[in-house]
């Protein structure tokens, strides 16, 4: 029975959206074209990344685990579309209880999610090309937290993580940073293309899931393949344009300066962190590169529409070097975080978002205004602590249900043969 229990719920959950759904509302006829047109785009973009994201983790890994820990990112497009679609946009957007979480019935199944902007978000594009560009965050941050876990985890169980993730997890952050009635939006916290929503929440659960689940048997330092890193970072790069600049809702100025931004941040810090490994006397790697590329792009991302060009590329040197910092001490310890999922995603969140308190236009430390930065600094606290422990509890619920980690010959054997019967040549 175990066996056939997914499918059985798959076509439970398309029966389900058969019998309730509705027609598209609306004929879009207050859209605006051109913020409508950017904004598909900017949606393919985002999607791309995931996919990026998939070559970037499944170059790190060692040869036996490469299909696993690419289709580990690659099938979160199809179980978080669903999952958005039925109720997880809802719990994300839906009508606010308490600040915390939307009405699941709100748009459940994509109800009442039409043709027509939506004044509450964006009064420009179609709402339903928002809830797509929404689902495109959604569905990378778990894909972000494999690279934690990977080459020892049980598939089906990861299927399962996801799906528990999204619904307790990630819908109450978005819905608290980016909900019109949001508890930390109405605090003040700003957080533009999700440095808090995405970054940190999948930093701080890979590093609950690196504590959960132990070390690997062996321990492997040598990737299969450095170009599949190098194009992997490419897609994620361009993407990142989409996820950055996209988040202004529109073609606008915004839209301008997020993309700028994006790119002079990454830019420093790749090259912060090549030149920083050879003045320690180690060689410029092309890993080093693909790092200190990725870091960069993560810490300017909650910053990305409220910073200028100056401040953006200083935010890339910082987070460059503290990141550096940080996974040459985690490898000072038992923590086995495979692919250093914390030291970059998680502390690259973290400096992102405290200097978006430092540096944010008009409200940030640097022109006199200190609440932005003291409730930043209280969400960053709030936001690890419930990542953490909330994908702790996740992690042990779904160990309960179905092991998370394969068996020791499994994983000596490898996780393409293991859990798929595929090999990588």
């Amino acid at each position: 029975m175990g066996k056939k229990l997914y499918f059985i719920v798959l076509v439970a959950l398309v029966c389900f959206g058969l019998f309730f759904s509705a027609p598209y509302v609306g004929d879009g006829a207050g859209i605006d074209k051109g913020d409508t047109t950017w904004m598909l785009v900017a949606s393919a973009f985002v999607l791309l990344m995931t996919p990026g994201l998939a070559f970037f983790y499944g170059g790190m890994v060692a040869k036996p685990n490469v299909i696993s820990t690419m289709l580990q990112s690659f099938v979160a497009l199809g179980v978080v579309s669903v999952v958005w679609v039925l109720v997880g946009f809802s719990l994300s957007f839906g009508e606010s209880i308490g600040g915390i979480i939307g009405n699941p019935l709100t748009f459940m199944n994509f109800r009442n999610v039409g043709l027509d902007p939506n004044p509450n978000f964006s009064g420009t594009i179609p709402f339903l090309l928002f809830a797509l560009f929404q689902l495109k965050f959604a569905i990378i941050t778990p894909a972000l937290i494999t690279g934690s876990f990977a080459e020892r985890v049980r598939f089906r169980s990861y299927i399962l993580f996801i799906v528990l993730f999204i619904l307790f997890v990630y819908a109450p952050l978005a819905h608290m940073t980016w909900h019109p009635d949001g508890l930390l939006r109405n605090l003040g916290v700003l957080d533009f293309a999700g440095g808090t929503v995405v970054h940190m929440s999948a930093g701080f659960a890979a590093l609950a899931g690196a504590v959960y689940l132990g070390k690997r048997k062996q321990v492997s330092h040598n990737p299969a393949n450095v170009p599949y890193i190098i194009l992997g970072t490419g897609l994620l790069w361009f993407g990142w344009f989409g996820f950055n600049a996209g988040s202004a809702l529109g073609a606008n100025a915004d839209a301008v300066i997020a993309f700028a931004n994006t790119n002079i941040a990454s830019a420093v810090a790749m090259l912060t962190w090549i030149f920083f490994e050879r003045f320690q006397g180690r060689k410029m790697s092309a890993i080093g590169a693909c790092i200190g590329a990725i870091v960069g792009l993560v810490a300017i991302t909650p910053a990305a529409g409220f910073v200028n060009i100056g401040q953006s590329m200083f935010i890339g040197f910082v987070a460059s070097i503290i990141s550096n910092y940080a996974i040459r001490l985690k490898n000072k310890t038992v923590l086995d975080d495979t692919l250093d999922v914390f030291p970059s995603h998680g502390v690259g969140g973290i400096v992102g978002m405290v200097l978006t308190a430092v540096f944010a236009k008009q409200v940030g430390l640097i022109y006199g205004e200190t609440s932005t930065f003291v409730y930043h600094i209280i969400t960053l606290f709030g936001v690890a602590i419930f990542t953490f422990f909330g994908s702790l509890a996740l992690y042990w619920l779904v160990d309960k249900i179905i092991p998370i980690r394969v068996r020791e010959e499994q994983e000596l054997k490898g996780l393409d043969l293991s859990q798929h019967g595929e090999k990588f040549e």
